[in-house]
């Protein structure tokens, strides 16, 4: 199927978790769950923030836009009234007074039980296609409607959208149909359109009744969480059930696609691949992806937006061998595009450390792929990413590898200890990382053994998803002087930490579970002073990616955490490279006239145009021709990535008696091998490690 250049019904949906219809609140649980709230953020959160004016501003703000971000419920009027308590939020949440949400909460479902009427009796008949208008669906930049009039147009322009989007696919499987069989007689438009508004109706009709299925929980969560996005985007407030299912993991239990899924708002949100799962052998699924529709084998889809995550997991897991068909809008360019995947068992292997060896000019280069940096705090006995790592590079040795590349690409973290622990392997003994708590000095965390595992040429692989862990490694690797680091601009710039913490232990006398926050607790800083928060890790060789031009890392997150400094620590600089700068010289000439980079650079940008086109025609020639000159337009990039290196990439010895036994083990290593054959990023690096030339002597540089 086409990939579709439009924008669905989901920003006229996203209403959050918020509308229940039971009444069953409990004002003494709510009212010491704010209590316990407050202390907690404004103790011990890593930023020290007075709850005065411009803090009452915005969680008023981050309220409103979490229920209604598509400006259709409430009207101006609405919003003049709560605004009596714009700059009394703060003095509210001093005193457990829930005034501003009550009032939001009763006008926000009088507004709900009207949303049927509105769409039931918009959905009635046929919409005027030919009347040129358009929609901006980037609904910042909407006001609220001045009245009920006016509102009652934004679902028109809204349903209208919707309707025609399906009615262009029909047409489109109608001109296919025709196209394979000259006898099949074309459906007319009156028919389609027809067909389409009932499966608009029926779509929204499912969505509400799960609306109604929600509870109180779920609609204050959206209160709460208003309020520690004040703080810094990466607080959350999980009540019991929340928590429950945000530790739902897909990965590695029983059968599935190997994801793991978030709930964000109402849409479930693709957070990672797990490597060589059965999505990522398919190859379509990314981290950031919404899955709106699931359906099982060739049955008909059922709509999943606004369903309760462990509603919808239970639809995408099943057994092994089974397919599922996702509906999925991609998070690069906002288009929909239906992706199946046969279910397996998910094996946690995949995402422990691998190696491979290949050889250039000669030479064998060894490749780590470092996916996650993973521990077991349960029984530090356990294997982990750090243990592996050193073993790793142990057999590497031992067959002769001239250089090391360490792919951090897509590893969005994990445990710090690992990260330190992984440095230390490549440095002699020395500080690796600062860390910082509110108010207090910066704790320098050092790698205490003098051992050196690696002290050969090392190249460090990244791209913008390479967060918190990932950039500790690459960041010390910098700063010594001991790798090149190759990739995107920069890293994404998650420079701090997150600690869940049970609320009860904060007021153990209250017998009631009212949940878990989530909490920034401490900021990362570089040996050399500077922050990895927001800015990342600048990459020595930045090389094109489809994120170059998108609003992507940490610095994009609304409230997100400033870039600081603290004070130098004192470490010893290796001068391994004697010829450093030539080497990320001669690498930046040769992407610079890639005619596979410039397309890239290209395609980069035509993503970042999509991305900002946020206006629809809904007049339908308009609107289909648009859509045909984006697809012929999209065929331009049809072989943006359609790179072959001459290298072949084989496993490592130790690995050959395992793979003669494990038939789908030696399956993933050689789909792996075709890939890093394929993967233009990878082949660059190898150029730039095979480039480098090691310093003879022990020339050091003090800091």
């Amino acid at each position: 199927m086409k990939t579709k250049f439009i924008i669905p019904f989901l920003a006229f949906l996203l209403i959050g978790t918020s509308i229940h219809a039971n009444t069953d609140k409990d004002p003494e649980k709510d009212k010491v769950i704010v209590y316990v709230l407050k202390n907690m953020l404004t103790r011990f959160h890593f930023v020290e923030k007075d709850l005065n004016d411009d803090f009452s501003e915005l969680v008023f703000k981050n309220f409103i836009d979490g229920l209604d971000p598509s400006k259709r419920y409430f009207t101006q009027k609405d919003i003049q009234k709560f605004s009596k308590y714009k700059y009394q939020i703060d003095n509210q949440i001093k005193n457990e007074n829930l005034t501003f949400y009550n009032l939001v909460y009763s006008r926000f479902t009088e507004k709900i039980k009207s949303a049927k009427e509105y769409y039931g009796k918009l959905l009635e008949a046929p919409f005027n296609y030919k009347k040129k208008e358009i929609i901006d669906v980037d609904f910042d930049k909407v006001p609220f409607a001045e009245n009920e009039n006016q509102l009652i147009d934004y679902w028109r322009k809204q349903l209208k959208l919707q309707t025609i989007g399906k009615i262009q696919e029909k047409e489109e499987l109608e001109a296919e149909k025709s196209k394979n069989d000259k006898n099949y007689e074309k459906r007319a438009f009156k028919v389609l359109e027809k067909e389409a508004r009932a499966e608009v109706l029926k779509n929204m009709n499912e969505l509400y009744l799960r609306i109604e299925e929600l509870e109180h929980e779920d609609w204050f969560s959206t209160f709460l969480n208003s309020v520690v996005a004040g703080f810094d985007p990466h607080t959350s407030y999980m009540d019991p059930r929340i928590k429950e299912r945000f530790d739902q993991d897909m990965s590695g239990k029983l059968e599935g696609i190997g994801a793991r899924l978030q709930k964000k708002g109402i849409y479930t949100h693709v957070v990672e691949l797990v490597s060589g799962g059965p999505a990522w052998k398919q190859g379509e699924l990314e981290a950031g992806d919404i899955i709106l529709k699931v359906a099982q084998g060739d049955k008909e889809p059922l709509d999943i937006v606004g369903m309760r995550l462990d509603d919808a997991i239970k639809f995408i897991k099943g057994p092994k061998g089974t397919k599922v068909q996702l509906t999925v809008k991609k998070k690069l360019d906002g288009s929909t595009r239906v992706i199946p995947i046969t279910r397996d068992v998910v094996e946690l292997e995949e995402t422990f450390v691998k190696s491979s060896v290949v050889i250039k000019n000669g030479k064998k280069y060894g490749i780590i792929d470092l996916p996650k940096f993973y521990i077991d705090f349960s029984d530090v006995t356990n294997r982990d990413s750090a243990k592996d790592m050193e073993k790793e590079i142990k057999r590497l040795k031992e067959e002769g590898v001239d250089g090391l590349l360490i792919d951090l690409r897509n590893n969005g973290g994990g445990s710090l200890k690992t990260a330190i622990e992984i440095s230390g392997l490549f440095i002699k003994e020395g500080p690796v990382v600062q860390v910082k708590y509110r108010g207090e000095s910066p704790i320098i965390r050092n790698d205490k053994d003098p051992k050196t595992q690696w002290d050969g040429k090392l190249v460090i692989l990244v791209n913008e998803l390479s967060a918190s862990a990932s950039e500790i490694l690459a960041a010390a690797m910098q700063d010594y002087n001991r790798a090149v680091i190759v990739g995107g601009n920069q890293t994404y710039g998650k420079g701090t930490v997150q600690q869940v913490i049970p609320m009860n232990q904060f007021y153990p006398s209250y017998n009631k579970d009212i949940g878990f926050l989530k909490m920034t607790i401490q900021k990362f800083y570089r040996v050399n002073g500077g922050s990895t928060q927001a800015e990342g890790v600048y990459s020595d060789i930045a090389m094109p990616s489809r994120y170059s031009y998108m609003k992507f890392g940490e610095r994009d997150l609304d409230g997100a955490l400033a870039w600081d400094k603290v004070a130098q620590a004192k470490y010893i600089k290796s001068n391994s490279y004697e010829n450093f700068s030539d080497v990320i010289n001669n690498s930046k000439e040769r992407i610079a006239n890639s005619s596979d980079f410039k397309l890239v650079n290209e395609y980069a940008k035509w993503l970042k145009k999509e991305q900002d086109d946020t206006t629809y025609s809904l007049n339908y020639k308009n609107y289909v021709q648009d859509v045909t000159d984006k697809e012929a337009f999209a065929k331009k990039f049809n072989s943006v990535f359609d790179f072959k290196s001459k290298l072949t990439f084989n496993s490592p010895k130790y690995e050959l008696a395992a793979l003669d036994k494990d038939k789908e083990l030696k399956l993933k290593r050689t789909k792996w091998h075709e890939n890093l054959a394929k993967d233009m990023y990878v082949n660059e690096a190898l150029n730039v490690l095979s480039s480098l030339k090691l310093r003879t002597g022990n020339e050091i540089v003090k800091n």
